[in-house]
């Protein structure tokens, strides 16, 4: 037999063919921003890596990003129906799906954005067995709590009045509807157009999204205070996981735990919180810190959407009061509520 001497680099290229070659389990992950998104960089490749590494190479996901597999607002359905095997899902672009989700688009409660992640995950889970039963619930992904960026300055709930607003979710666009505003509820990648073309006055955002989505050129005028949440979920077609061996169930089911749900959300949040100070130093843009009798409008003006939010978990059967105070026991035990 002949013998073979392997340099160091020889070796390691073997290993990574022997890998890749050892793949069982192929999967397709699909979501809807840029794949230049910091949510892929931060928290879907190390996911997807992480799972690939502890299955020893038998689970492959690949990623389909910026709408491939389909429109933003699709991708639940998209993974129910086994389009893609996992969804990366904003279920606020489905106005009245999700009524218990929905809270956490309610303005004014968590003022941290990957401890939310954990807290709500960690709430929400038993209620995602029913409210989405149709899928595997696995990760929450909330932003850095976003605000309002406007063409024309904008500090008060009266300032809002006869403005067009491209609203994060079905939540923020009753909100913009209940200041007399209207909503052009277009899906993040299209947002800059709708600004651009003058179809909108303003949008709900993360800080550093506006650079990232190119909205930068389009409003100047800030709102400088954590004021919502727009959570995403990261679900699995219900079919692809039971059929699973049960050892590779167990490695997903290792990656779908509120502790990874604050990994996963962790580098996205700090990317976000980034944008106010570039920003500022950029002398391009006007920050307006609310006083804190204007905070109190603010908060004044949002409170009928927690009410709206408990007439309609109430409509679909749901104990409103105990959910909302498992919500915020869940909140209060990580440290941020608001």
């Amino acid at each position: 037999m002949k013998l073979v001497k392997y340099t160091l680099g020889a070796a390691l290229a073997a290993m990574t063919v022997t890998s890749a070659q050892a793949a069982e389990v192929e999967l397709r992950l699909a979501h809807w921003v840029p794949p230049t998104h910091p949510i892929q960089q931060y928290g879907i490749e190390p996911w997807v890596e992480s799972i690939k590494q502890a299955s020893n190479g038998r689970i492959n996901i690949t990623i389909f990003p910026a709408q491939q597999l389909g429109a933003a607002p699709d991708h639940y359905d998209m993974t129910r129906d086994g389009i893609t095997d996992i969804g990366y899902v904003n279920p606020g672009y489905t106005a009245g799906r999700f009524p218990i989700y929905s809270m956490l688009e309610v303005p004014f409660h968590a003022t941290d954005a990957t401890k939310a992640a954990t807290a709500i995950h960690e709430w929400y889970a038993p209620h995602a067995e029913k409210e989405m039963a149709d899928v595997k619930f696995c990760l929450m992904n909330p932003h850095d709590p976003g605000t309002i960026h406007s063409k024309k300055p904008i500090r008060v709930p009266a300032d809002v009045k006869g403005l067009n607003v491209r609203p994060a979710h079905a939540t923020m666009a009753r909100f913009v509807n209940l200041l007399g505003g209207g909503s052009v509820q277009v899906p993040a990648p299209e947002a800059r157009e709708a600004l651009a073309k003058g179809a909108a006055d303003a949008i709900t955002f993360p800080w550093n999204s506006i650079y990232i989505f190119g909205i930068d050129s389009e409003t100047k005028h800030h709102l400088d205070m954590p004021f919502y949440l727009s959570g995403q979920v990261l679900l699995i077609n219900k079919d692809k996981y039971n059929g699973l061996a049960e050892q590779d169930r167990k490695v997903i089911d290792d990656h779908c735990t509120p502790e990874w749900s604050g990994r996963f959300s962790a580098g996205w949040a700090e990317n976000e919180a980034s944008g106010r100070q570039k920003m500022i130093e950029s002398g391009e843009h006007t920050l307006y810190k609310p006083t804190d009798e204007e905070v109190a409008l603010w908060r004044e003006a949002a409170a009928p959407l927690l009410d709206s939010w408990k007439a309609d978990v109430a409509a679909k059967g749901g104990d409103a009061e105990a959910i909302y105070a498992g919500y915020l026991a869940a909140l209060e035990k990580h440290g941020i509520r608001y």
